[in-house]
């Protein structure tokens, strides 16, 4: 292979039929970052390899990161990491054509180190995670897509992949497939079964570029800090729920909708876009906005429940390959779930590279590791959320229900006198087509679920 950021003899000292490493991480983002920087750092001759020019640059997200997970991977990571805001304000909005109820929460310790989460642009904060890797001595090498796995002999041990370039090769002992959503080296190893639609929501989003003063004035924010609204009923027939993330000097606005649904209905994203963004509680925070982006994404939402094998010989799977992106109502998060597991895969490479056996056994490591951590336990205590979350009576009646009850509450009545808030309750419940039993159920799978 040649041209920038391609491989040489004398960068791999490669064989003659393939560049040898110990390892070769599949993907760029932060799974791969971070599961490259963990194996550099012990020592061990890393190749992250990266299908797009540069890192960040095929990745899409709504737009908030949660790094806390970087405390102990780049002690004081904020003093640099390429933020754009700090949230201090989470909002939750449900809505209906003509209403709007939001649960809003702000704090000013968020805004102050170590934070908690942050804005941040994918094609920035992936290629400073990514350099990290390099200056801790992986090779980086862009524009060059795995196209399959390599093995030692007929069904044996992954030795490594094969590539788009002509003699690119890349024999390693293990590889970690951080290749993304519906990744086809998880497939091709057999570690997932077959795929369902259900399991997974396409994410749609538009940049609207807006001045850093006209958005702190919207927000009501200082300077600096940030705002995070998750909606729900936003999305018509089709499940799913909206957002809005303000960035230094744009606004991140967008759905994600559940795939089954989005195809029978016909619905172009963009059109629930634009709904969303003329609805009375939002076109004022939205108006006057440029469109300077517009992208999508599959996710895979179905958390727990649709995960792969997470080892095979020779390979590990990690980040959004491994479905490990959260999707669980008032939390939503998939990049410190891809920095956890990707750190803790390429503990557990390191761990298997040294002792000389990278066999499936060799490399258990890693599911030790998830499950002792956060990942896997918060993944398999809410493993019903997703579910939950897209059930018709979620989506559509309840947020209806209790914007009607809060319209009601505040509605001065005279010369009537106030009802009595139980009363009011039960009349709109009644009026509403929600079952009682229906209502305790969900309440009761919620608890469970959440609790």
């Amino acid at each position: 292979m040649s041209a920038p950021g391609s491989l040489t003899a004398s960068d791999n000292a490669a064989s003659s039929d393939a560049a040898r490493f110990d390892a070769v991480v599949v993907g760029a983002g932060p799974a791969g970052s971070a599961a490259a920087l963990v194996l550099a750092r012990r020592g061990h001759r890393v190749c992250l390899l990266e299908r797009g020019p540069y890192p960040g640059s095929k990745n899409m997200y709504g737009g908030v990161v949660y790094p806390r997970i970087l405390d102990e991977l780049l002690p004081g990571w904020w003093e640099e990491a390429p933020v754009q805001r700090w949230v201090t304000r989470r909002a939750t909005m449900m809505l209906t054509a003509d209403q709007a109820l939001t649960v809003d929460f702000r704090s000013e310790a968020w805004g102050q180190p170590p934070y908690n989460g942050a804005t941040a642009l994918r094609p920035d904060f992936d290629a400073w995670l990514a350099a990290k890797a390099v200056d801790a001595g992986a090779l980086l090498v862009t524009s060059t897509t795995a196209t399959g796995l390599l093995r030692d002999g007929p069904g044996g041990t992954v030795g490594g992949v094969t590539t788009d370039r002509p003699g690119g090769d890349l024999r390693a002992r293990v590889v970690v497939a951080c290749d993304g959503v519906n990744s086809f080296l998880a497939k091709e190893a057999g570690l997932y079964g077959k795929p369902d639609p259900a399991n997974y929501t396409l994410g749609a989003k538009e940049v609207l570029a807006l001045p850093a003063a006209t958005i702190e004035d919207r927000f009501a924010l200082g300077p600096g800090q940030g705002a995070d609204f998750e909606i729900i009923g936003c999305t018509g027939d089709i499940a799913g729920g909206g957002f809005l993330y303000t960035n230094r000097d744009s606004l991140a606005v967008g759905v994600v909708l559940h795939l089954p649904a989005l195809a029978a209905a016909g619905v172009r994203p963009e059109q629930l876009i634009a709904g969303l963004k003329a609805h009375p509680a939002v076109a004022p925070l939205v108006a006057g906005g440029e469109l300077v982006e517009y992208s999508a994404h599959l996710i895979p939402e179905g958390g727990y429940d649709m995960m792969p094998t997470l080892t095979g010989p020779g390979m590990l799977v990690a980040g959004d390959a491994a479905a490990m992106c959260l999707a669980a109502g008032i939390w939503l998060e998939g990049v410190n779930f891809a920095i956890g597991s990707g750190m803790a895969a390429g503990e557990s490479a390191a761990e298997a590279l040294e002792r000389g056996d990278v066999s499936e056994g060799g490399l258990s490591g890693y599911e030790r590791r998830l499950r002792d951590g956060f990942v896997l336990q918060d993944h398999r205590r809410l493993r019903h959320a997703p579910h939950l979350l897209l059930s018709d009576r979620v989506q559509r009646r309840y947020p209806q229900l209790a914007c009607d009850i809060v319209e009601d509450l505040f509605t001065v009545t005279n010369p009537e006198p106030k009802p009595g808030i139980g009363r009011l309750v039960r009349r709109r419940v009644a009026s509403s087509g929600v079952r009682l039993r229906h209502l305790a159920a969900d309440s009761w799978r919620a608890l469970r679920t959440f609790g």
